[in-house]
């Protein structure tokens, strides 16, 4: 199958006859508009630098429902006991910069110079959200993605303390129950995720699940965000 290849103001084709691994097209742009529209339909850009964009729509999908998180005893301990300090979008470009970064990613990261400014550009819209741990004023976790109705839509998390990222993601999902949030997006399936939680759903599950939760009018207002993690604190 040809990939299409998409101009500007090209939609996005129909999400059948994808390829296995869920590439849908090729092209366009990463303007606030295209991303939301991308994201509500389960569509996201995932590329390496010197390549087109490329947007995906994997199957089976991985997601985690925010009230079936799995926090072990261990990670509720470390998190009520360890001097940590969870803020959000206090820090939203540094988590990014530090999900391309850490662990030498950079010389591997999804996370190109286009994308980090887009995603920058939809937080400053009020669209992208972080959650950021803090130890000692460093900044040792965290995770970002995009709120768009009740789904949350997670792109990446970093982690250079112990159990951070778990830590991120435990405070992230106790915000979305708090807001009544459906699902959060995970995109692809790993160990690591698996072991927190997530699980596998069909295509067509979680095409149902955007219909019916992924259109707002508008993005969810910042102190409404604020005052959710606030209120989740350990």
């Amino acid at each position: 199958m040809q990939l299409p290849w998409l101009d500007s103001h090209d939609p996005f084709p129909p999400i059948t006859g994808l390829e296995p691994d869920g590439l849908l097209a090729a092209g366009a742009d990463l303007s606030s508009a295209r991303l939301i529209d991308a994201y509500q339909r389960g569509i996201f850009p995932w590329y390496s630098a010197h390549e087109p964009i490329l947007w995906w729509s994997p199957t089976p999908r991985c997601v985690i429902v925010p009230e079936q998180f799995h926090a072990s005893r261990s990670l509720q301990k470390r998190l009520r006991l360890e001097d940590f300090q969870i803020t959000s979008n206090v820090a939203f470009a540094d988590v990014m910069h530090a999900c391309a970064t850490v662990d030498d990613r950079k010389h591997g990261t999804w996370i190109t110079q286009d994308m980090f400014d887009a995603y920058c550009n939809m937080h400053t819209l009020g669209w992208a959200h972080s959650v950021e741990v803090w130890q000692e004023n460093e900044l040792v976790g965290g995770v970002y993605g995009l709120a768009i109705g009740k789904i949350f839509f997670g792109e990446s998390m970093f982690s250079r303390a112990t159990d951070a990222s778990k830590i991120a993601l435990l405070v992230l999902c106790r915000a979305l129950v708090a807001m009544d949030f459906k699902l959060l997006d995970c995109q692809i399936e790993n160990p690591h995720l698996l072991s927190l939680g997530a699980k596998n759903i069909s295509h067509s599950a979680f095409q149902t699940v955007l219909q019916k939760y992924a259109y707002p009018a508008a993005p969810l207002p910042m102190q409404e965000w604020q005052a959710a993690i606030q209120r989740v604190q350990p």
